[in-house]
């Protein structure tokens, strides 16, 4: 599928889809149009305007479809995500963003718009942000908000620095269960996307199996709960009174997720928020303003 072969670049697409088609891509059409462009430098309206003429396929296109066709996930070919409006640097070491997160920021950034200011922004903390997509476009669309962004893995780490810190996020390399101690009850919002998948629950698809780090995947323990457990552990120190946590998780951990919170004693107005695609995809609090000295966290 080059400019020599002759073939054009319509031709090259459609036997693309086939191959990606056969290789069980999910979207397979949509994914030989990405690549396509990712190689021509257009966005997807042009690519389509382009296969419609006689642009001949460019160099190197089949190269690029034989990998996606091995089940290599499309960001770390093309080596970025887009997610809300950021472009994010993405691959091998990182957990690639997913859309259904999308509606979690949503929530954040419509807590924070309610906020009352008081002489300063916001200060918000992000527990394990891997590649940066949740405390990245948290500072892009509420520019006066102070973002602090927590992550634990090397290789995340270096991702997230690269997409954080031109957005001035405040990036630490660290453990959720013990971040930022030095500045327990200081943040107005605490959002998190932990781990949370169970040990014995190996994903189906070979882009999350086979790409995505472990540690970004699995929770810990038989049920995958101890780093969202400890999520909210570290959301009820760090927050201020009032303030507002955001958890993502599983569709079928939403149960278990506003139980754990409610039993802790130190949450009030514990509500389960559904994703785009109308599943169970985050759980949110609010911090009470008093906590009994027998209560506690995550228990």
């Amino acid at each position: 599928m080059t400019p020599e072969t002759g073939l054009s670049l319509s031709d090259a697409v459609r036997e693309a889809t086939e191959v990606l088609a056969a290789a069980g891509v999910p979207s397979p059409r949509i994914d030989a149009e990405l690549l396509a462009g990712h190689l021509l430098g257009v966005g997807t309206g042009r690519l389509r305007a382009l296969v419609l003429g006689d642009t001949p396929a460019p160099a190197g296109y089949a190269e690029l479809v034989a990998e996606r066709a091995r089940r290599i996930p499309l960001q770390h070919i093309t080596g970025v995500a887009h997610f809300r409006y950021l472009e994010l640097a993405v691959g091998p070491g990182v957990f690639i963003p997913r859309p259904e997160t999308e509606s979690v920021v949503q929530l954040v950034i419509d807590h924070l718009r309610d906020l009352p200011r008081t002489g300063r922004g916001p200060r918000v903390a992000d527990l394990g942000t891997g590649s940066g997509a949740i405390a990245g476009s948290i500072a892009h669309e509420v520019p006066d908000a102070e973002v602090h962004a927590v992550e634990y893995s090397e290789f995340a780490h270096a991702w997230a620095a690269k997409n954080l810190l031109p957005l001035g996020v405040r990036l630490v390399r660290g453990d959720l269960r013990t971040a930022l101690a030095d500045q327990d009850g200081s943040f107005d919002v605490v959002v998190s996307n932990p781990p949370y998948i169970p040990a014995e629950a190996v994903p189906n698809e070979p882009e999350v199996a086979l790409h995505d780090p472990p540690e970004a995947l699995y929770g810990g323990g038989a049920d995958g709960m101890e780093l969202p457990t400890a999520a909210a552990a570290s959301a009820a120190r760090l927050l201020v009174p009032g303030g507002y946590f955001v958890m993502e998780h599983a569709e079928v951990q939403a149960g278990w997720v506003a139980a754990m919170l409610e039993r802790s004693g130190l949450w009030t107005g514990v509500a389960t928020h559904l994703d785009l695609n109308g599943r169970e995809r985050a759980t949110s609090a609010v911090r009470k303003p008093e906590a009994g000295s027998n209560e506690r966290i995550g228990q």
